[in-house]
């Protein structure tokens, strides 16, 4: 699996969310020390909502040019980004529009790059799965490590630094992309709406992708979304070390799933997300941290082996030509449920109680296990062949 491709692939990919996870606690402690809390809302709701919206038209430009030259591009776009935020805090206190006009031009980037990160997966390696389980154990890790920089470069050098830090990871991202070498097939010639329409048509036809789909906005607006807001308020000071559990455990999965090969990738990925009940269930009754991270270490194991097998059973089952944009529309419904729950947390709270909300994200989790082992082609969806090189 180790191939030139696919180890500069890794190394691109992992640097590159590297910088993705530094960016939360740097802008919360640069940001939030200068505009406020409010400040800092407004900058990671900006960089969100202009992912979203460029997402599926960057799944369209990606399969029209290459999913690795737009990911360059949008790579070189956030180098520029953070780097202008680091010259500004020379100053001290940027100005509060450079940092929202930053913050939607890296989120426009972010949003370009995204859908081409698992059509990349099957040019770089013969072996899907393995490939999407290491990277996953890689994203564990650097979700672990990328807050932690941050937060030690915020308070031993400033934000000068930890902004300049930021854009590097970028730049080598981007080195590391340009290095890879992979055929590129050559799309029919279109229009825009055309290829949009066409990806659309793709993504409906596959009643087992769009039904997940609408099950995960649900997932996203009652489970995983407010999940980090409500959980950081009832747990507290403990917390961090909580979300280490839940990498550990994401970790786990992903090494448990180089190594499982399911014959029905989606209905054992959907079984395995019934570990995660214990997070949200441990939080909502109170228990003793011990037992708050041995329940997020599970949950972290199924969210990481539900991410693989799905992942790679979208790759194997689209064709390559039109493999971006169907990305792009299944991520942008994924991410619109996780922001729109983000968003309904704080007013959630006050109906009813952080951990009352909790204890019911518990239930719909039981929910969503029951709905997507309900769905005939979810269930009877099998492993395909990795679909032909270009």
């Amino acid at each position: 699996m180790w191939t030139r491709n696919f180890t500069l692939y890794f190394g691109a990919r992992t640097i590159s969310l590297l910088g993705d996870a530094m960016m939360p606690v740097a802008s919360a402690l640069a940001i939030g020390g200068v505009h406020g809390i409010a400040g800092v809302g407004y900058v990671l709701g900006l960089w969100t909502a202009s992912a979203v919206l460029v997402m599926v038209f960057g799944g369209v430009v990606a399969d029209r040019i290459g999913a690795r030259r737009l990911m360059i591009g949008a790579d070189m776009v956030r180098v520029a980004t953070q780097g202008l935020v680091a010259v500004a805090f020379l100053d001290g206190a940027p100005p509060y529009a450079l940092l929202l006009v930053m913050a939607s031009f890296s989120g426009a980037a972010a949003g370009m790059f995204e859908p081409g990160v698992n059509g990349m997966v099957p040019l770089v390696s013969a072996d899907p799965q393995r490939a999407n389980a290491t990277l996953k154990v890689a994203e564990a890790l650097t979700q672990l490590g990328g807050p932690a920089l941050a937060g030690v470069l915020i308070l031993a050098a400033g934000p000068v630094v930890v902004y300049t830090v930021d854009a590097a990871t970028f730049l080598v991202s981007g080195v590391c992309l340009l290095l890879v070498r992979v055929a590129v097939p050559r799309p029919a010639p279109s229009d825009v709406l055309g290829d949009l329409r066409r990806g659309w048509e793709e993504f409906r036809a596959r009643s087992w992708m769009w039904s997940v789909i609408l099950v995960w906005v649900f997932w996203g607006v009652l489970v995983i979304g407010p999940s980090v807001p409500l959980s950081s308020q009832v747990i507290g000071d403990d917390y961090g070390w909580v979300m280490a559990a839940l990498g550990l455990g994401t970790v786990l999965g992903g090494l448990v799933a180089i190594r499982a090969r399911p014959r029905r990738p989606l209905a054992a990925g959907a079984m395995a997300v019934s570990a995660y009940i214990p997070v949200p269930l441990t939080v909502a009754l109170g228990l003793p941290l011990p037992l708050l991270m041995a329940g997020h270490l599970l949950g972290g194991c199924a969210l990481a082996f539900w991410s693989v097998m799905w992942s790679t059973s979208v790759q194997t089952q689209v064709a390559p030509d039109v493999l971006n944009r169907v990305n792009a529309y299944q991520i942008a419904g994924s991410v619109a449920g996780m922001a729109a729950g983000q968003a309904l947390a704080g007013p959630a709270t006050a109906l009813v109680e952080p951990r009352t909300f909790m204890l019911g994200s518990a239930l719909v989790t039981i929910g969503i296990v029951a709905a997507l082992l309900l769905i005939r082609p979810v269930r009877q969806l099998g492993r395909a062949p990795r679909p032909p090189e270009y």
